[in-house]
């Protein structure tokens, strides 16, 4: 195989993204499906999933709360039915979680941040390992963090404990499935483009009493490139990390930021 055609997944992989309906998910799903792969996707929107599958007719799909174990179990049940095995599993789903002092949040804020962004992750490789350990087309796993998984986050204290907790997960599946041939990574997204992102913009710039644009621009003073990244950026390294040039890349907190150099 050449450098060039090992760069890209080999046709056939088979891809469960989790919350692939919209935004990062839906730009990785995309990435995958047009490299040849057979996807599946799941997402708590089912609006969202129709307009993906009507516009990706290949992509399958599961309406599911990443966080429920039992809507977990379902995904797994249709997946299984239409792909018939797993080769990689993308864990994207995550929501922003509140904005504001610690000594404001509730605990329920705090428990449905950890649910989503953390236990999410945990509930979906627990059922995917298995699969996994029987793939022979480079298995993985990609774990979706981010910048706040490597950065303190004042004001966001939730969605930067679970995203540094993402981390702890992918390097200690990544020594544990080793041995097996599994790979285990994570990206480190800084500030995507899109509406989530404008969503937190607004809520912090709301918490700290000045405009939004000038929220905007106190966070692309932070990034070297002085630019937002976009989920295509993000999808492009989650293929890589699928692909056979990365064969040899395990353990792994790869930012795609522009290199954010403070929160």
């Amino acid at each position: 195989m050449s450098i060039l055609n090992s760069l890209v997944p080999a046709p056939g992989l088979r891809v469960l993204v989790t919350a692939g309906a919209s935004g990062i998910g839906a730009a990785v799903a995309r990435a995958f499906s047009e490299a040849g792969a057979h996807v599946h996707i799941c997402d708590i929107d089912r609006s969202a999933i129709d307009r993906l599958v009507t516009d990706m007719p290949g992509i399958t799909a599961s309406v599911a709360d990443a966080s429920v174990e039992r809507d977990v179990d379902l995904v797994f049940e249709d997946m299984l039915g239409s792909m018939g095995g797993l080769d990689v599993l993308v864990n994207n789903a995550g929501i922003a979680g509140p904005t504001g002092p610690i000594e404001d949040l509730s605990a329920h804020q705090w428990e449905r941040t950890v649910d989503v962004n953390l236990n999410s992750q945990f509930l979906f490789a627990r059922r995917a390992v298995p699969l996994l350990r029987k793939s022979t087309h480079s298995p993985g796993i990609v774990a979706m963090s981010s910048v706040a998984g490597r950065l303190g986050y004042a004001l966001r204290t939730p969605y930067a404990s679970t995203k540094w907790g993402v981390v702890g997960l992918m390097k200690s599946l990544a020594i544990e499935l080793g041995p097996a041939g599994v790979r285990v990574n994570a990206i480190l997204p800084g500030t995507v483009e899109g509406e989530r992102m404008e969503g937190v913009i607004a809520a912090r710039a709301s918490s700290a009493g000045i405009s939004v644009d000038a929220m905007r621009e106190e966070y692309l003073r932070k990034i070297s490139l002085r630019r937002m990244v976009t989920p295509q950026d993000v999808a492009a390294t989650a293929l890589f990390l699928s692909s056979p040039a990365a064969r040899n890349i395990t353990g792994q907190a790869i930012s795609v930021d522009g290199n954010l150099e403070y929160l």
